[in-house]
């Protein structure tokens, strides 16, 4: 019995210190995209979303995690953007569509 609960603690531990290299990852990712966008990463953080076991392109199994995130385009305002990765690998980044204010002439 002693031995499964060191493997649980052991498998725990692995969990939470991988967890941890993932968010970095999914910070460092975020900050490249809005630097690359114009835009300005609030907080300089990232929130979990999602985690679920998913395959990689060479069949191997990965945990798989969503993140949210907000930025600003005017920084005024507070925009939700999302990106998931698989293990470390970015899949998908997600930074919203900006639309310009529509300009309209009221007579």
């Amino acid at each position: 019995m002693e031995v499964f609960g060191i493997l649980l603690l052991a498998g725990v531990a692995w969990l939470w210190l991988d967890s941890l290299k993932a968010r970095e990852a999914a910070i460092r990712a975020a900050r490249e995209v809005c630097a690359a966008e114009g835009l300005l990463l609030l907080d300089d953080t990232v929130a979990i979303s999602g985690l679920k076991p998913a395959r990689d392109e060479e069949g191997r199994l990965k945990l798989q995690r969503a993140y949210d995130f907000e930025y600003s385009d005017t920084g005024n305002n507070r925009l939700k953007g999302s990106l998931v990765l698989r293990g470390r690998r970015l899949v998908v980044i997600n930074v919203g569509m900006r639309i310009a204010p529509a300009v309209r002439t009221l007579h």
